[in-house]
C-alpha cells in the first residue's frame, strides 16, 4: 500500500473547552486554565499533535472538559473521540499530552489514571478535527 501523503496524515487533536465553567478560574478555584492551555500547546509543538479550543463542549458539571480526537491513523484503527472530564491538575494535563503525542485513541492505549476521568459525550455532541 502506498504511503499516505503528509497532507492527509492528520495528527491527534486535543480540543480544550474554554466556556463559562472550564475556562474560568473563579468557578474552578485553585486551577490555572490559561496555564493548562499553555502547557498543552507547548507539548503539542514538541510532540506533533494539535490543540484547539471550543467555546463550550457541554457537560459543565464535569469541568474542565477536553476531547482527545484520534489521529488519521488512530481513526483508521477504530479510534473515536474520547471525552475527559475533571481535567484540573498538572498530572492529568501531562497524561493527556503523553497520550496525544502517542497518537491518541486507536493508536495508543490511554494512561490508566486517565481512564478514570473519561466521560460520556453529551447527547448530540460532535467534535470535528478537520477545520
Amino acid at each position: 500500500m502506498p504511503s499516505v501523503p503528509r497532507l492527509f496524515a492528520r495528527p491527534c487533536t486535543v480540543v480544550v473547552c474554554r466556556g463559562c465553567c472550564c475556562g474560568n478560574p473563579a468557578k474552578q478555584p485553585g486551577t490555572d486554565p490559561g496555564g493548562q492551555l499553555d502547557r498543552l500547546r507547548a507539548a503539542a509543538a514538541e510532540g506533533g499533535f494539535e490543540v484547539r479550543t471550543s467555546d463550550c463542549l457541554g457537560p459543565c458539571d464535569q469541568a474542565n472538559v477536553l476531547v482527545v480526537v484520534p489521529s488519521a491513523e488512530g481513526r483508521r484503527a477504530g479510534g473515536r473521540p474520547v471525552w475527559i472530564g475533571f481535567a484540573l491538575d498538572d498530572d492529568c494535563t501531562a497524561e493527556i499530552a503523553e497520550w496525544a503525542r502517542a497518537g491518541g485513541p486507536g493508536a495508543a492505549e490511554p494512561p490508566l489514571a486517565l481512564e478514570l476521568q473519561m466521560i460520556r459525550a453529551p447527547r448530540g455532541a460532535r467534535t470535528r478535527s478537520g477545520r
